[in-house]
């Protein structure tokens, strides 16, 4: 089995290679940073959903309750403690 290689089908090899590298590196780069941020949103949410669900347990003993959708538990992990006292205070005025 003899390999004939020429210099031309070794060279678009590499410049194959280096090309996918440079797409893979700029998609890396591109989609690096919003997908971190949508990580560090949804585990926040989580947090937030937790808080929210133990603020329930509490609110119970005064007979008092908040929703546990999206929209809250990302304010809540967002804002921490301070989200879910907005959203008892908001409850209570609106």
């Amino acid at each position: 089995m003899e390999l004939d290689l020429d210099m031309k089908v070794i060279a678009a090899y590499v410049l194959g290679l280096i090309i996918l590298y440079v797409i893979g590196y700029a998609l890396y780069k591109l989609f690096h940073k919003p997908l971190r941020w949508v990580g560090i949103l949804l585990f926040n949410g989580c947090i937030g959903g937790l808080l929210l669900f133990m603020a329930n347990l509490m609110g119970d003993l005064f007979h008092f309750h908040l929703a546990i959708n999206p929209i809250t538990a990302v304010t809540a992990g967002f804002l921490g403690v301070p989200g879910i006292v907005l959203m008892i205070f908001l409850k209570n005025i609106l």
